[in-house]
C-alpha cells in the first residue's frame, strides 16, 4: 500500500479521499489556490502546496504543478478526485511518465471513453445498446440539422467531451436549431476546449440509471448495482438514489451485464460509471435502455451506492491502484436497504438555479442519529466562502433506511434541521422535491423537476411568528440577562406609557417599518406602515437569550387580504396577533452582519436590518439590469438604441463553467449595454434603459 498520496483536487471529494487514506495510515498532500489557501481540504491535509491563482486554469488543471507537488513531497501516487484532470488521459500520462502512480484508469481506457461518439461505437461493437442518434465527425448546421429532421424532433444535441450537462441542448422545434447548437458549441469549447457535438433521439420520459462498476489490473470486473439519477435541473444531477426505484430483476440482470461488458471492453480497472437512458413511458423494460457514456472515475454520487452495499470504493481505488486485486468477488457484494443523496448548492431555486457566491456566517448539519444512517460530504465550514471560481456545492446530505420510504423520511428530516445563513441556497428545493408526492411514489423521470419547477422553487411568505420572531431578535431583546433585577427586567421601561422601539427591517425587496413595546414582559410587535407585510404580533422574550416560537398558522398573504386599505392608516395596523409563550421551544436562527435568518423546517427567511446610520442611496436606477453573479459577457445579442420586447435575449453570461441567457425585464429602448468579452461582478449594470416620462 502507498505510504503517501497527492490529492489533486478540493473541496467535498478531496476531504472525503483524506478520510479513508487516513483510517488506512496513508499520508496525504492537499494542493490549493490562492482562493483555496484556508479551505478544509488544506486544514485536513497532512501537507499542502501552493500551485497557484484562483483560476483552475492556473491551478487545478496545471499539471505540471501538480506532478511537481506531487515529488516534491514524496508522494507516490495521485488520487484525481472527479472533474478537473481526472479524466485527462494526458495527465495520466504525465503522471506515469514521471514515476507515479494514477489512481484510476489508464489513459487508454479514458481516451476509449472519452469522447461520447467513439464510445458508442465501441460499445455497439462489444454488444450494448446504444440510444439512436448521429455521432459522426461532420459538423456542417446544414447536415446537423439534417440528422435531427431524419432522428425525429425533440433531440438532444450534446458536447461529445465531458459531461455535468455542460454544451446539452434540447431542441423541440427545427427553427430552433440553429441556436441552440451554437450554443452548445460554445459551452462545450469553453467547458472541454472540445466543440464538436452529436445528436441524439430525445427519449420520452427518459429515466437516467447508471451502473457502478470496478476492475482490477488482473483482468477482474464487477458491478455494484445501479443508482438512479432521473431527477435533474438542467441536465444536472440533484437528488441520487441506490437502488432505483421500480427495478425489475429483468432489468438489472440486463443492464448490469452491459456495464460489465463495456468495462471489460476496454479493460478498465478502478471505479467507473456506465450511464444508462431508460424509456420509462411504460415501465421499466429490459429491451429498453441505450447506453450514453461512460464515467471513467469516482462520481460525485458514490456515497449512495457505499451506503447499499458496504464498500469504501475510495479504499478499493487504493488497493487496486497499489496492484492488488478486488477485495470482493461479485457473488459477494449485495444490496442492504435504500439510499438517498441530496445536493446542497449555493444557488437560487427560484431564478433558474442561478449560482450564488456568499459567505457562509452559519452553517449546521443535523448529528448523525445512532447507527449513522445520515452522512454530510463536506469541504467548506462556517466562515467560509462560497466564490466565483469553482463549483458552488456547499454539501452532500446521505441518508440510508432499510427500505425506500425510511431512507426518504430520513432525508427530508436531514434537509429540514439543516441551516445554512449568508448565501441563499437550494435547500427548500431540496425538501420540496424529496416531499413531492410524485418523487415519494417513485414515479420520477428526467423532467419532473422542469414540469413541476414552479411549485417546488415557490416559497411561502414568512408568518406572523416569523417577522415577529426576526424583530425581537434585531432588537436585542433576545439577548437580555436573566435578572432578579426589576429594573433591568423593565426593557423599555417609560413613565405612565411604553417606549415604542423603531426599526426598519427588509425582506426581498419589501421594506418592513416595525415597532416594538414591552408591557407585562410581553414584547409587542407592530408592522407599522409597509406592503405587503402588515402583521402585529406579540413575543415574549426569553430569559437568558433565544427567541421562543410561534403558535399561529395564518400566512402574511391572508392577513394582507383582510387589510387591503391598512397602509394609508395614521395608527400601525392590527390585523393578528403572534402570541409566543417560552413552552413552545425556541425558534431556530442565525444572525450575521446585517442580517437575521429564521429558519423554518428546510427554509431560511433572511431579514436584513439596514444600518440607521447609513444613508446611502438604495434606490435602483430606473430600468437597469444587474448581474446575478460574477461572470464573463460571453454573447451581446442588442444594441443602445434597440427596442426591445419583455423576455427578449439580450446577452449571455457565462459563469460556473455554464451560460446563462439574460432577457430584458420589460419592454424599453436600451440605453447602454455591457461590452461583448467584459468581467463584471456580482451586481454590475449589465443593461440600462432609456428612462421614460
Amino acid at each position: 500500500m502507498f505510504r503517501k498520496i497527492l490529492i489533486a483536487n478540493r473541496g467535498e471529494i478531496a476531504c472525503r479521499v483524506m478520510r479513508t487514506a487516513r483510517r488506512m495510515g496513508v499520508k496525504t498532500v492537499a494542493v490549493y489556490s490562492d482562493a483555496d489557501a484556508k479551505a478544509l481540504h488544506v486544514a485536513m491535509a497532512d501537507e499542502a502546496v501552493h500551485i497557484g491563482p484562483s483560476p483552475v486554469s492556473e491551478s487545478y488543471l496545471r499539471a505540471e504543478k501538480i506532478i511537481e507537488a506531487a515529488l516534491a513531497t514524496g508522494a507516490e501516487a495521485i488520487h484525481p478526485g472527479y472533474g478537473f484532470l481526472s479524466e485527462n488521459p494526458d495527465f495520466v500520462d504525465k503522471v506515469t511518465a514521471a514515476g507515479l502512480v494514477f489512481i484510476g484508469p489508464s489513459a487508454a481506457s479514458i481516451r476509449a471513453m472519452g469522447l461520447k461518439d467513439a464510445a458508442k461505437a465501441l460499445m455497439e461493437k462489444a454488444g450494448v445498446p446504444v440510444v439512436p442518434g448521429y455521432h459522426g465527425d461532420t459538423q456542417a448546421l446544414v447536415l446537423l440539422a439534417t440528422k435531427a429532421r431524419e432522428i425525429g424532433y425533440p433531440v438532444l444535441i450534446k458536447a461529445r467531451a465531458g459531461g455535468g450537462g455542460k454544451g446539452m441542448r434540447r431542441v423541440d422545434r427545427p427553427d430552433d436549431f440553429a441556436d441552440a447548437l451554437a450554443g452548445a458549441k460554445r459551452e462545450a469549447k469553453s467547458a472541454f476546449g472540445d466543440d464538436h457535438v452529436l445528436i441524439e433521439k430525445y427519449v420520452d420520459k427518459p429515466r437516467h440509471i447508471e451502473v457502478q462498476v470496478f476492475g482490477d489490473n488482473l483482468g477482474n470486473a464487477v458491478h455494484l448495482f445501479e443508482r438512479d439519477c432521473s431527477a435533474q435541473r438542467r441536465h444536472q444531477k440533484v437528488i441520487e438514489e441506490a437502488p432505483a426505484p421500480g427495478m425489475t430483476p429483468e432489468l438489472r440482470a440486463a443492464m448490469t451485464d452491459a456495464a460489465v461488458k463495456a468495462a471489460k471492453a476496454i479493460r478498465y480497472s478502478g471505479a467507473g460509471t456506465i450511464e444508462f437512458i431508460v424509456d420509462s413511458s411504460k415501465g421499466l423494460k429490459a429491451d429498453r435502455f441505450w447506453f450514453m457514456e461512460m464515467n471513467t472515475r469516482l462520481q460525485v454520487e458514490h456515497p449512495v451506492t457505499e451506503m447499499v452495499t458496504g464498500v469504501d470504493l475510495v479504499e478499493w481505488q487504493l488497493r487496486v491502484a497499489a496492484g492488488e486485486q478486488l477485495p470482493k468477488s461479485q457473488e459477494e457484494i449485495r444490496l442492504n436497504g435504500h439510499a438517498f443523496e441530496a445536493r446542497l448548492y449555493a444557488e437560487d431555486a427560484a431564478k433558474g438555479f442561478l449560482p450564488a457566491t456568499g459567505t457562509l456566517h452559519h452553517l449546521k448539519f443535523p448529528a448523525a442519529p445512532p447507527g449513522g444512517n445520515v452522512r454530510v460530504e463536506t469541504g467548506v465550514r462556517a466562515g467560509d466562502a462560497i466564490s466565483p471560481y469553482y463549483d458552488p456545492m456547499i454539501a452532500k446530505l446521505v441518508a440510508h433506511g432499510p427500505d425506500r420510504a425510511s431512507a426518504l423520511a430520513l432525508l427530508v428530516d436531514t434537509l429540514e434541521t439543516t441551516e445554512v445563513a449568508g448565501s441563499v441556497t437550494n435547500l427548500a428545493f431540496l425538501a420540496a422535491l424529496a416531499g413531492d408526492a410524485d418523487f415519494a411514489a417513485g414515479d420520477v423521470d428526467t423532467g419532473l423537476i422542469g414540469r413541476k419547477q414552479d411549485s417546488l422553487t415557490a416559497l411561502p411568505a414568512p408568518d406572523p411568528e416569523i417577522v415577529a420572531a426576526a424583530v425581537l431578535a434585531a432588537s436585542g431583546l433576545d439577548r437580555r440577562v436573566p435578572s432578579n433585577d426589576p429594573w433591568s427586567a423593565l426593557a423599555g421601561y417609560a413613565h405612565f406609557h411604553p417606549v415604542a422601539q423603531r426599526m426598519k427591517l427588509r425582506f426581498g425587496d419589501q421594506d418592513i417599518l416595525t415597532a416594538v413595546t414591552v408591557e407585562g414582559g410581553i414584547a409587542k410587535v407592530s408592522v407599522e406602515a409597509t406592503a405587503p407585510l402588515p402583521v402585529e404580533g406579540r413575543v415574549r422574550p426569553k430569559a437568558g437569550g433565544g427567541v421562543a416560537a410561534a403558535g399561529s398558522n395564518a400566512s402574511l398573504q391572508a392577513l394582507q387580504r383582510g387589510n387591503d386599505e391598512s397602509h394609508t392608516a395614521a395608527a400601525p395596523p392590527s390585523v393578528g396577533f403572534a402570541d409566543v409563550s417560552p413552552s413552545r421551544g425556541e425558534r431556530r436562527l442565525a444572525k450575521w452582519p446585517g442580517h437575521i435568518t429564521i429558519f423554518n423546517g428546510a427554509v431560511g427567511y433572511d431579514f436584513a436590518v439596514p444600518d440607521p446610520l447609513d444613508r446611502a442611496d438604495e434606490t435602483e436606477a430606473a430600468g437597469s439590469m444587474r448581474a446575478p453573479m460574477p461572470g464573463l459577457v460571453k454573447l451581446v445579442r442588442a444594441g443602445r438604441g434597440d427596442v426591445v420586447k419583455k423576455g427578449q435575449p439580450l446577452l449571455i453570461l457565462e459563469a460556473m463553467k455554464m451560460e446563462h441567457t439574460i432577457a430584458a425585464t420589460h419592454d424599453g429602448e436600451i440605453a447602454e449595454i455591457a461590452s461583448e468579452g467584459s468581467q463584471v461582478t456580482d451586481g454590475t449594470v449589465l443593461v440600462r434603459f432609456v428612462e421614460t416620462a
